[in-house]
């Protein structure tokens, strides 16, 4: 494996700068925009082929992970979470970051790739087709099965792509729990500390005994790209948290959509054309 040279250092630097700004501005956690230039860039840097899709997700967690705390606390002092969702909501998370952990661990990376971009354009599309408008604070309890389920699906996909969960639980929370976007962007990144933490820890259980993992990596999880990259999309991610309360409900969920078909279409296009 070729040296962590000096440039991509400053690559991984600004990497996580515009993750980082992402995660806090859309409540997204970053991975959308980590894994599809994670993938490039270990392939340069000398990463084995066969566990580079694994490695590129792992790594996207544990990242996302300290993003989300960072985030979290903005929206706390904004008094925008709503407590009593978010732990339900993170009881249903760990459990489905265990199973899409798991489900990961025995799917090709090819395979993976394909579904990441797969999902990523379809919750797009839901999202444009179903015309989101700005919904009121609502007074009613959300029951706590609802949260649970929706909590679950969240969980399940950010292990199993390597991405906080906020692809699925956003558009959940929006469209079918009718919680106002700002409240759901705030709720989605408390959720994201759950569900990437349990998903780091079962990404670096399964690669564990892999033989061609990189230095510095603990199984799936490269250490040395997560202690690069930490700082400046934790710094990026507050600015970016703090940025998303001067926009409108409906130029969010635009920016939202418009953010996932870009990035699933390329996806697609390098698996299925390029790969």
């Amino acid at each position: 494996m070729q040296e962590f040279s000096l440039a991509i250092i400053f690559t991984f630097g600004l990497l996580g700068s515009f993750a980082g700004f992402l995660a806090g501005l859309l409540g997204l956690g970053g991975g959308i925009i980590y894994i599809p230039l994670f993938l490039v860039v270990f392939e340069a840097v000398g990463f084995q082929h066969e566990i580079i899709v694994h490695t590129a997700f792992g790594t996207s967690l544990a990242i996302i992970f300290f993003t989300a705390i960072s985030s979290s606390l903005v929206h706390f002092q904004k008094g925008n979470i709503e407590w009593y969702q978010v732990y339900r909501l993170a009881l249903g998370s760990a459990c489905g970051a265990i199973i899409g952990a798991q489900a990961a661990a025995w799917t090709p990376g090819i395979w993976l790739k394909a579904l990441f971009g797969i999902m990523l354009t379809g919750v797009a599309i839901h999202i444009f087709s179903s015309k989101p408008q700005a919904l009121p604070h609502r007074t009613e309890r959300i029951s706590t099965r609802h949260l649970f389920l929706v909590g679950m699906a969240g969980g399940s996909f950010a292990a199993f792509f390597g991405v906080s969960g906020a692809v699925v639980v956003l558009p959940l929370m929006i469209l079918a729990l009718k919680i106002p976007m700002h409240s759901a962007i705030a709720n989605s990144s408390a959720l994201i500390v759950v569900s990437c933490f349990v998903g780091t820890l079962s990404y670096m259980f399964h690669g564990w005994h892999e033989p061609s993992i990189p230095q510095f990596s603990l199984g799936y999880v490269n250490v040395l790209v997560v202690g690069i990259c930490t700082p400046f999309t934790t710094l990026f991610a507050r600015i970016g948290a703090k940025v998303a309360h001067r926009f409108s409900h409906d130029k969010l969920v635009r920016i939202f959509a418009v953010v996932l078909i870009i990035v699933g279409l390329r996806m697609l296009i390098k698996t299925f054309f390029f790969s």
